[in-house]
């Protein structure tokens, strides 16, 4: 005999093949969230992140006339406390702390800034301690002296008092420099660029040796900046990031893939020109066209890795 199929039929049977099929687990509909950990957690439950600062690494980091931090890498810092707060979830914000070149790597290192945004050069020696993003700039030593200075070359600083700043590569650059081709030079060591630069001006030193940029900047927001002239060849390759705590992967992360939007988005370009081509807040440019070496890192930056 031939059953006819009712309404109440079908829904018996639906209902007896849904109890046939497993219920999926509450995580398997919607993903649990990513625990978070190091700088991110720290920042989401403090609700702050804290920048280490430069008082007078123009253009990249300095003090305006209100004595806050601006430049070049305080504007691509304020871009990763963006990126941070989206990770996040919540609104940071942001505690400056004024660091100098000696003293910025402890300040990374021992937590005491979460971002040193300056002017510092990533190398092998201060990675055993810290993490960098991707390069940012790229610079080198030269040498500043008064116009009509008889220095003209590393060569010609033998015997002559030259000002570098503590902390930097520059100081170790100009060490090895004097030992390796027995210049017997006078160092001059100052806390920051501005007393090295200072000590210039006063005549206690016949020359300042430090990343040429910045010799370009302390120049630029000089009144008299006509008197003085960077000289020679480049003595170092250094190249620049944002200093953050090793050992951070989420953080890590982070930096990379933010700076990758950066680039191809053209922000970091827009910066650039904002920074070194532009005039300052001071009313001078330093007018320093971005060289081809960081156009390729930049290019080389903006593609997402596979």
């Amino acid at each position: 005999m031939k059953l006819k199929a009712t309404p109440s039929v079908f829904l018996a049977v639906l209902l007896a093949a849904a109890m046939l099929v497993p219920a999926r687990p509450a995580q398997a509909q919607e993903q649990a969230p990513v625990a978070l950990t190091g700088t991110l957690a720290k920042a989401r439950e403090t609700g702050a992140i804290t920048i280490g600062y430069r008082e007078s690494s123009v253009p990249f980091s300095y003090l305006n006339a209100r004595k806050e931090p601006i430049g070049y890498s305080i504007e691509l810092c304020r871009a990763l406390v963006t990126a941070i707060e989206d990770a996040v979830n919540k609104s940071l914000t942001i505690k400056w702390v004024p660091v100098t070149p000696d003293s910025r790597i402890d300040a990374v290192a021992s937590g005491k800034v979460d971002l040193e945004c300056g002017s510092t050069t990533n190398n092998l020696e201060r990675q055993k301690r810290v993490s960098f993003s991707p390069t940012m700039f790229v610079s080198g030593t030269k040498v500043l002296v008064k116009k009509g200075s008889p220095i003209k070359s590393f060569r010609d600083l033998a015997g002559k008092k030259v000002a570098v700043t503590a902390g930097t590569t520059n100081e170790k650059t100009l060490r090895d420099l004097s030992e390796k081709f027995k210049l017997n030079i006078d160092l001059r060591v100052a806390r920051d660029h501005a007393e090295s630069f200072a000590l210039v001006k006063s005549g206690q030193a016949d020359a300042f040796a430090t990343d040429d940029v910045l010799l370009y900047g302390l120049i630029a927001q000089d009144a008299a900046k006509g008197n003085y002239e960077v000289v020679g060849d480049f003595l170092s390759y250094d190249p620049y990031g944002i200093m953050y705590r090793k050992d951070d992967p989420q953080l890590n992360k982070l930096v990379i893939d933010t700076f990758q939007v950066l680039a191809e988005d053209g922000e970091i370009h827009r910066q650039y020109k904002r920074w070194f081509l532009r005039k300052l807040p001071s009313g001078e440019s330093i007018n320093l066209p971005m060289s081809a070496q960081l156009e390729t890192i930049i290019q080389t930056m903006s593609v997402k890795s596979e």
